[in-house]
Protein backbone atom coordinates (compact mmCIF):
# COMPACT_ATOMS: atom_id res chain seq x y z
CA UNK A 1 0.00 0.00 0.00
CA UNK A 2 1.49 3.37 -0.86
CA UNK A 3 0.82 5.08 1.94
CA UNK A 4 2.45 2.11 4.61
CA UNK A 5 4.53 3.30 7.19
CA UNK A 6 8.28 1.84 6.03
CA UNK A 7 10.40 2.74 8.98
CA UNK A 8 10.17 1.34 13.00
CA UNK A 9 9.83 4.75 14.80
CA UNK A 10 6.95 5.53 15.77
CA UNK A 11 5.76 9.72 14.33
CA UNK A 12 4.21 11.57 17.51
CA UNK A 13 0.65 13.10 16.72
CA UNK A 14 0.93 16.91 18.11
CA UNK A 15 1.31 16.71 21.74
CA UNK A 16 0.24 20.29 23.92
CA UNK A 17 2.70 18.79 26.36
CA UNK A 18 5.72 20.03 25.67
CA UNK A 19 4.11 23.90 25.81
CA UNK A 20 1.78 22.85 28.98
CA UNK A 21 4.52 21.88 31.00
CA UNK A 22 7.15 24.91 29.90
CA UNK A 23 4.76 26.78 31.18
CA UNK A 24 4.14 25.30 34.31
CA UNK A 25 7.77 25.45 35.04
CA UNK A 26 8.25 29.18 34.47
CA UNK A 27 5.14 29.66 36.47
CA UNK A 28 6.44 27.58 38.88
CA UNK A 29 9.79 29.67 38.83
CA UNK A 30 8.24 32.76 39.22
CA UNK A 31 6.23 31.60 42.06
CA UNK A 32 9.51 30.21 43.58
CA UNK A 33 11.34 33.68 43.44
CA UNK A 34 8.33 35.74 44.80
CA UNK A 35 7.93 33.67 47.31
CA UNK A 36 11.19 33.83 49.06
CA UNK A 37 11.87 37.24 47.54
CA UNK A 38 8.81 38.97 46.66
CA UNK A 39 8.74 41.93 44.27
CA UNK A 40 8.28 39.62 40.98
CA UNK A 41 5.41 40.48 39.30
CA UNK A 42 3.72 42.14 42.39
CA UNK A 43 4.28 38.75 44.29
CA UNK A 44 4.75 39.66 48.16
CA UNK A 45 7.13 37.95 50.14
CA UNK A 46 5.75 34.71 51.50
CA UNK A 47 2.52 34.03 49.37
CA UNK A 48 3.23 30.51 47.60
CA UNK A 49 -0.06 30.43 46.13
CA UNK A 50 1.39 31.57 42.31
CA UNK A 51 4.54 28.03 43.40
CA UNK A 52 1.77 25.75 44.21
CA UNK A 53 -0.16 26.91 40.76
CA UNK A 54 3.22 26.10 38.93
CA UNK A 55 3.63 22.68 40.87
CA UNK A 56 0.27 21.75 39.97
CA UNK A 57 0.66 22.24 36.65
CA UNK A 58 3.85 20.37 35.96
CA UNK A 59 2.25 17.39 38.24
CA UNK A 60 -0.56 18.00 35.94
CA UNK A 61 1.94 17.60 33.33
CA UNK A 62 3.27 14.19 33.85
CA UNK A 63 0.31 12.69 34.60
CA UNK A 64 -0.83 13.28 30.96
CA UNK A 65 2.28 12.90 29.55
CA UNK A 66 3.90 9.97 30.60
CA UNK A 67 -0.38 8.42 30.74
CA UNK A 68 0.14 8.80 26.74
CA UNK A 69 3.62 7.29 26.87
CA UNK A 70 1.72 4.34 28.45
CA UNK A 71 -1.42 4.30 26.02
CA UNK A 72 1.31 4.41 22.94
CA UNK A 73 3.16 1.31 24.33
CA UNK A 74 -0.07 -0.60 24.87
CA UNK A 75 -1.17 0.18 21.29
CA UNK A 76 2.08 -1.53 20.18
CA UNK A 77 3.44 1.85 18.75
CA UNK A 78 6.74 1.18 20.93
CA UNK A 79 8.69 -0.88 18.57
CA UNK A 80 12.44 -2.27 19.40
CA UNK A 81 13.71 1.05 17.95
CA UNK A 82 11.62 3.07 20.05
CA UNK A 83 12.47 1.15 23.16
CA UNK A 84 16.56 1.59 22.17
CA UNK A 85 15.26 5.62 22.25
CA UNK A 86 13.20 5.25 25.41
CA UNK A 87 16.38 3.54 27.11
CA UNK A 88 18.74 6.02 25.62
CA UNK A 89 16.50 8.93 26.99
CA UNK A 90 16.43 7.48 30.37
CA UNK A 91 19.94 6.61 30.75
CA UNK A 92 21.28 10.42 29.68
CA UNK A 93 18.39 11.45 32.15
CA UNK A 94 20.27 9.46 35.21
CA UNK A 95 23.57 10.59 33.42
CA UNK A 96 22.36 14.89 34.33
CA UNK A 97 21.49 13.79 37.65
CA UNK A 98 25.06 11.91 38.77
CA UNK A 99 26.58 15.56 37.45
CA UNK A 100 24.06 17.34 39.22
CA UNK A 101 25.50 15.33 42.51
CA UNK A 102 29.07 16.09 41.69
CA UNK A 103 28.58 19.39 42.07
CA UNK A 104 27.83 19.11 45.77
CA UNK A 105 30.19 16.40 46.33
CA UNK A 106 32.57 18.58 44.78
CA UNK A 107 31.86 21.73 47.48
CA UNK A 108 32.22 19.50 49.94
CA UNK A 109 35.65 17.78 48.86
CA UNK A 110 36.85 21.11 48.82
CA UNK A 111 35.67 22.22 51.65
CA UNK A 112 37.43 18.97 53.67
CA UNK A 113 40.86 18.93 51.12
CA UNK A 114 41.44 22.77 51.09
CA UNK A 115 40.15 24.71 53.87
CA UNK A 116 43.16 25.77 55.27
CA UNK A 117 43.19 28.17 51.91
CA UNK A 118 39.88 30.01 54.35
CA UNK A 119 42.73 31.04 56.82
CA UNK A 120 43.85 33.26 54.01
CA UNK A 121 40.77 35.44 54.86
CA UNK A 122 40.94 39.13 56.49
CA UNK A 123 37.79 37.99 58.98
CA UNK A 124 39.90 36.72 62.04
CA UNK A 125 36.92 34.47 63.07
CA UNK A 126 36.47 32.60 59.64
CA UNK A 127 40.36 31.97 59.89
CA UNK A 128 40.58 30.76 63.14
CA UNK A 129 36.54 28.82 62.50
CA UNK A 130 38.77 27.29 58.82
CA UNK A 131 41.94 26.10 60.57
CA UNK A 132 40.98 22.78 61.35
CA UNK A 133 38.35 19.98 60.05
CA UNK A 134 35.76 19.64 60.08
CA UNK A 135 35.21 23.63 60.90
CA UNK A 136 35.33 24.81 64.51
CA UNK A 137 31.81 24.68 66.54
CA UNK A 138 30.78 22.29 64.20
CA UNK A 139 29.62 18.48 65.36
CA UNK A 140 29.30 15.87 62.67
CA UNK A 141 26.65 13.50 62.16
CA UNK A 142 28.14 10.03 63.27
CA UNK A 143 28.13 7.40 60.81
CA UNK A 144 27.45 4.52 62.60
CA UNK A 145 23.70 4.92 63.91
CA UNK A 146 21.07 6.88 61.72
CA UNK A 147 23.44 6.65 58.69
CA UNK A 148 24.21 3.09 59.08
CA UNK A 149 20.65 2.18 59.37
CA UNK A 150 19.88 4.30 56.46
CA UNK A 151 22.64 2.38 54.36
CA UNK A 152 21.25 -0.93 55.14
CA UNK A 153 18.04 0.17 54.30
CA UNK A 154 18.58 1.40 50.93
CA UNK A 155 21.24 -1.84 50.29
CA UNK A 156 18.27 -3.90 50.92
CA UNK A 157 15.50 -2.29 49.22
CA UNK A 158 17.83 -2.23 45.82
CA UNK A 159 17.99 -6.26 46.63
CA UNK A 160 13.95 -6.18 46.35
CA UNK A 161 13.59 -3.96 43.29
CA UNK A 162 15.67 -6.51 41.56
CA UNK A 163 13.97 -9.11 43.24
CA UNK A 164 10.50 -7.25 41.56
CA UNK A 165 12.21 -6.60 38.28
CA UNK A 166 13.42 -10.36 38.08
CA UNK A 167 9.88 -11.79 39.08
CA UNK A 168 8.33 -9.62 36.62
CA UNK A 169 10.45 -10.77 33.62
CA UNK A 170 9.36 -14.41 34.45
CA UNK A 171 5.84 -13.52 34.46
CA UNK A 172 5.91 -13.77 38.46
CA UNK A 173 3.30 -10.99 39.03
CA UNK A 174 2.88 -11.82 42.59
CA UNK A 175 6.53 -11.90 43.16
CA UNK A 176 6.93 -8.59 41.44
CA UNK A 177 4.51 -7.18 43.46
CA UNK A 178 5.38 -8.18 47.18
CA UNK A 179 9.16 -6.77 45.80
CA UNK A 180 7.71 -3.48 44.70
CA UNK A 181 5.83 -3.21 48.03
CA UNK A 182 8.71 -4.31 50.21
CA UNK A 183 10.76 -1.62 48.23
CA UNK A 184 8.34 0.89 48.92
CA UNK A 185 7.87 0.35 52.26
CA UNK A 186 12.16 0.62 52.57
CA UNK A 187 12.02 3.72 50.74
CA UNK A 188 9.68 5.19 53.24
CA UNK A 189 11.13 4.19 55.77
CA UNK A 190 14.81 5.59 54.55
CA UNK A 191 12.93 8.85 54.47
CA UNK A 192 11.12 8.73 57.45
CA UNK A 193 14.74 8.29 59.45
CA UNK A 194 16.03 11.04 57.32
CA UNK A 195 13.37 13.82 58.72
CA UNK A 196 14.18 12.10 62.43
CA UNK A 197 17.83 12.60 61.71
CA UNK A 198 17.46 16.88 60.77
CA UNK A 199 14.88 16.79 63.59
CA UNK A 200 17.96 15.81 65.56
CA UNK A 201 21.02 18.11 63.84
CA UNK A 202 18.90 21.09 64.62
CA UNK A 203 17.42 20.44 68.02
CA UNK A 204 21.18 19.96 69.26
CA UNK A 205 22.47 22.42 66.71
CA UNK A 206 25.07 20.39 65.48
CA UNK A 207 25.92 22.96 62.62
CA UNK A 208 24.62 26.21 64.27
CA UNK A 209 25.25 26.48 67.27
CA UNK A 210 27.16 30.24 67.95
CA UNK A 211 30.75 28.87 67.88
CA UNK A 212 29.89 27.79 64.53
CA UNK A 213 28.50 30.84 63.09
CA UNK A 214 31.82 31.18 61.11
CA UNK A 215 31.24 27.58 59.82
CA UNK A 216 28.08 27.57 58.11
CA UNK A 217 29.04 26.47 54.53
CA UNK A 218 29.36 23.13 56.28
CA UNK A 219 25.64 22.35 57.15
CA UNK A 220 24.47 24.19 53.79
CA UNK A 221 26.65 21.89 51.76
CA UNK A 222 25.24 19.32 54.04
CA UNK A 223 21.47 19.47 53.74
CA UNK A 224 22.43 20.40 50.00
CA UNK A 225 24.03 16.86 49.59
CA UNK A 226 21.58 14.60 51.36
CA UNK A 227 18.58 17.08 51.12
CA UNK A 228 18.46 16.74 47.62
CA UNK A 229 19.11 13.03 47.65
CA UNK A 230 16.25 12.57 50.08
CA UNK A 231 14.12 14.61 47.65
CA UNK A 232 15.26 11.61 45.12
CA UNK A 233 14.42 9.22 46.74
CA UNK A 234 10.98 10.66 47.59
CA UNK A 235 10.47 10.83 43.68
CA UNK A 236 12.01 7.21 43.36
CA UNK A 237 9.31 6.01 46.06
CA UNK A 238 6.50 8.05 44.02
CA UNK A 239 7.47 6.44 40.78
CA UNK A 240 7.29 2.71 42.27
CA UNK A 241 4.46 3.63 43.69
CA UNK A 242 3.07 4.23 40.24
CA UNK A 243 4.68 1.43 38.85
CA UNK A 244 3.09 -0.71 41.66
CA UNK A 245 -0.52 0.35 40.80
CA UNK A 246 0.09 -0.28 36.83
CA UNK A 247 0.87 -3.69 37.81
CA UNK A 248 -2.16 -4.21 39.89
CA UNK A 249 -4.03 -3.09 37.17
CA UNK A 250 -2.76 -5.34 34.62
CA UNK A 251 0.20 -3.57 33.04
CA UNK A 252 3.16 -4.77 31.98
CA UNK A 253 4.28 -8.15 30.27
CA UNK A 254 7.68 -9.76 30.40
CA UNK A 255 8.78 -8.73 27.46
CA UNK A 256 7.23 -4.74 27.72
CA UNK A 257 7.92 -3.26 31.04
CA UNK A 258 10.46 -0.28 30.44
CA UNK A 259 7.96 2.02 32.98
CA UNK A 260 9.21 -0.57 35.82
CA UNK A 261 12.84 -1.20 34.43
CA UNK A 262 12.99 2.78 34.14
CA UNK A 263 11.90 2.74 37.90
CA UNK A 264 14.45 -0.29 38.63
CA UNK A 265 17.54 1.95 37.46
CA UNK A 266 16.46 5.31 39.12
CA UNK A 267 16.46 3.64 42.35
CA UNK A 268 19.73 1.80 42.04
CA UNK A 269 20.75 5.16 40.81
CA UNK A 270 19.74 6.86 44.28
CA UNK A 271 21.17 3.78 46.14
CA UNK A 272 24.57 4.03 44.69
CA UNK A 273 24.12 8.03 45.20
CA UNK A 274 23.85 7.23 49.01
CA UNK A 275 27.23 4.86 49.52
CA UNK A 276 29.24 7.54 48.06
CA UNK A 277 27.60 9.97 50.60
CA UNK A 278 28.05 7.97 53.79
CA UNK A 279 31.51 6.79 52.41
CA UNK A 280 32.34 10.43 52.12
CA UNK A 281 30.23 12.91 53.62
CA UNK A 282 29.96 10.82 56.72
CA UNK A 283 32.83 8.64 57.46
CA UNK A 284 35.95 9.99 55.32
CA UNK A 285 34.96 13.51 55.99
CA UNK A 286 33.07 13.58 58.80
CA UNK A 287 33.93 10.38 61.33
CA UNK A 288 37.28 11.90 62.14
CA UNK A 289 35.24 14.21 64.69
CA UNK A 290 34.17 11.29 67.22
Amino acid sequence: MAGAVKHDYHILPPSPWPFVGSMAATVMAIGLIGWIKGGVFGIEKGNWAIFAAGIAGVLYTMFGWWSDVAKEAKAGDHTPVVSIGLRYGMILFIASEVMFFVAWFWMFFEMALFHHHRTLSAIEEVRTAWATWPPAGVETVSPWHLPLVNTLTLLLSGTTVTWAHHALQVGDRKGAKWGLILTILLGALFTTIQVYEYAHINHEQLFYSEAAANSGLYGSTFFLATGFHGFHVFVGTVFLIVCLIRLMNGAFTPKQHFGFEAAAWYWHFVDVVWLFLFAFIYVIFGASAH
